[in-house]
């Protein structure tokens, strides 16, 4: 099931090329010259939710970031980095997407990632970082989100 990737594919509004000349370690990246812009993926990376979320958060780089932001001992790099990867998770995790999850019988972490197609670790670090954004909770229309553990409930309203 590559339905995500597909579709984060025909979304992305630059080049996207799955390249054998990255180190293994790096995953992808975001180039940006004064001629060109483009998305490189790992062309080792075989599972099709460990590369939309990958391309996710390239394309927060491409959408969030400026300049070369690598070295990330500076400070600045280090919050731009954090603006790119909030954005995967937000287009990759919505609360509504989780919400979703709930009402279609979704049980706990590991059939969420794979309800939205992203990887567990995706997952954990999406609401981890909802957890410092919202605290403990967030409401999304009628429904509260617990982040941890996750959990969703209808609000219930007494008087």
């Amino acid at each position: 099931m590559a339905i995500l990737y597909e579709k984060l594919l025909q979304e992305t509004p630059i080049a996207v090329v799955e390249s054998e000349e990255l180190p293994e370690k790096i995953k992808g990246l975001y180039v940006e010259t004064p001629s060109n812009k483009v998305i490189l993926l790992n062309k080792n990376i075989s599972e099709s939710a460990e590369k939309a979320c990958v391309l996710a958060e390239e394309l927060g780089h491409y959408y969030m970031t400026t300049g070369n932001i690598l070295d990330q001992s500076k400070i600045e790099n280090r919050r731009q980095e954090k603006r790119a990867r909030s954005w995967a998770y937000e287009k990759l995790v919505p609360l509504s997407k989780i919400v979703q999850a709930y009402l279609a019988g979704v049980e706990n972490c590991h059939q969420l990632a794979q309800y939205l197609e992203v990887t567990d670790s995706f997952l954990i670090s999406a609401l981890k970082r909802y957890q410092e954004k919202y605290g403990l909770k967030a409401k999304h229309g009628p429904y509260i989100i617990y982040f941890n553990p996750l959990q969703v409930r209808k609000e219930d309203f007494c008087g």
